[in-house]
């Protein structure tokens, strides 16, 4: 067997480095798998999130994005006085068993745009369990992974509505929780036309506010 080289075996762990606040390198290794609380020992300025434990790092938000998600949440805000709207950085947690521990949940992501009508699970740290609706911005890096691993988190954890929006084509693809807990198949929303939530009522949203 030919011994990998140093360069080699810190492969996976060069895409996760950050530089801690008191001027530590942090290296994170892909293969493991971390934990909420692992995640909250993290004190670099590298923005990251875990599915069934892998760390994902986050690209930063185009101002384009970040316009796009504050239209949104705008709109659902001045809606939607019951629920709290939160844009990212925003930490929902997804415990799939309902596990409680920090040091069990294996599940973090910070949402564009998220939405919680049941303030019980609101605390200091975000949000824990299935908000009522996740808006995610597309880019070309994160299609795969919003519409493979968020698609399949989002929906084993029970979140009730979920939107992909795609500023490059201008369209949002709306997927709604079925009874039996499988997302159906989404519809897909293109500029000039409107989306009704099926989760808020009374949300209407025109894609020309958004894409304009």
């Amino acid at each position: 067997m030919v011994a990998k080289s140093h360069e080699e075996s810190d492969e996976k762990q060069i895409a996760n480095v950050g530089e801690s606040t008191n001027g530590n390198v942090l290296r994170l290794d892909e293969s493991e798998r971390y934990t909420y609380a692992d995640y909250l020992s993290w004190n670099d300025n590298q923005r990251r999130e875990l599915i069934n434990g892998v760390v994902r790092l986050i690209s930063p938000s185009l101002p384009a994005h970040a316009d796009i998600s504050k239209k949104i949440s705008d709109i659902i805000r001045s809606g939607q006085g019951a629920c709290k709207v939160f844009l990212a950085p925003f930490d929902l947690r997804l415990p799939l068993d309902g596990e409680t521990d920090n040091a069990k949940i294996c599940n973090v992501v910070q949402p564009d745009v998220c939405v919680v009508c049941d303030s019980s699970k609101l605390d200091e740290g975000g949000c824990v369990g299935a908000p009522d609706l996740v808006v995610e911005l597309q880019s070309p890096s994160s299609i795969r992974y919003n519409l493979s691993e968020k698609y399949d988190l989002y929906e084993a954890a029970g979140v009730k509505e979920y939107w992909v929006v795609s500023p490059k084509m201008s369209v949002i693809t709306v997927f709604v929780l079925q009874d039996k807990g499988k997302f159906d198949r989404g519809k897909v929303y293109e500029s000039g036309s409107k989306i009704q939530s099926k989760t808020l009522e009374g949300l209407e949203i025109s894609l020309g506010e958004i894409f304009q």
